[in-house]
């Protein structure tokens, strides 16, 4: 059975479409009853969103704009396991602000019990520093947008021999190998695929598309790092 946060968050999502909803319409798609689809709806509005309902017999809910941030829609564990990941980066990059300070808004959206219980995960947790590893999060952006958009990527890149190319690949997905980044992706002049330290790339940016998706000819990524990329069979 759904849980009423779960349930709230996918009536949510249908309210945010701008649209009215009649209540037998929400209770069909959420397939839950009509009386459940109201007790939601209030739920909603006590968190603080802006829910419109018109009565009578073709009562109908939408979901009004508005400014006011409500709580999220976290549960303890959840809050635990976000605070505890963002510990970890800022570990791994004490140089590098980003976590912290994502970690400090967090905590001022959150509700009393649960800010309390992110206060509680940041100071029982320590985590022991590995070496640091840089990461540039606006060509992470680049990369995930060009990633969900079906887009190739360009970028200048330099080899290990200190050798500067300009690459055209299709991303696949980006990764974190050993405590540093990296991108798997289709090099089109290379006609292979291929692995990028983004540490390496430089002026990135995203072809016109969208392009047709390559599809990924090993199972696991894991797979195709562990034989050599795709020269020798794994082990099984």
């Amino acid at each position: 059975m759904d849980s009423p946060t779960s349930r709230s968050l996918d009536l949510l999502a249908l309210l945010q479409t701008g649209r009215e909803w009649s209540v037998q319409d929400l209770s069909t798609r959420l397939q839950v009853s009509e009386r459940t689809v109201r007790r939601d709806a209030m739920r909603l509005r006590d968190m603080g969103y802006d829910v419109h309902s018109r009565p009578g017999p073709g009562a109908v809910y939408s979901l009004r704009p508005g400014l006011k941030i409500p709580p999220l829609l976290l549960g303890a564990d959840e809050v635990s396991t976000i605070i505890t990941s963002l510990l970890i980066l800022e570990a791994w990059l004490p140089d590098d602000t980003t976590a912290a300070t994502a970690r400090t808004k967090l905590e001022q959206v959150l509700p009393g019990s649960l800010r309390r219980r992110a206060a509680a995960v940041a100071l029982s947790t320590q985590v022991l520093r590995e070496t640091p590893t840089s990461v540039d999060w606006e060509l992470v952006g680049t990369i995930v947008d060009a990633i969900a958009t079906g887009s190739r990527l360009s970028f200048q890149y330099t080899d290990r021999r200190g050798h500067p190319t300009r690459r055209t690949v299709e991303p696949h997905r980006h990764l974190l190998r050993e405590r540093k980044w990296y991108l798997v992706g289709f090099d089109l002049d290379r006609d292979d695929w291929r692995l990028f330290r983004l540490e390496a790339m430089r002026m990135a940016a995203t072809s016109p598309g969208p392009h047709g998706r390559r599809a990924f000819p090993w199972a696991l990524i894991e797979d195709w790092l562990t034989s050599d990329f795709g020269r020798r069979p794994t082990a099984r």
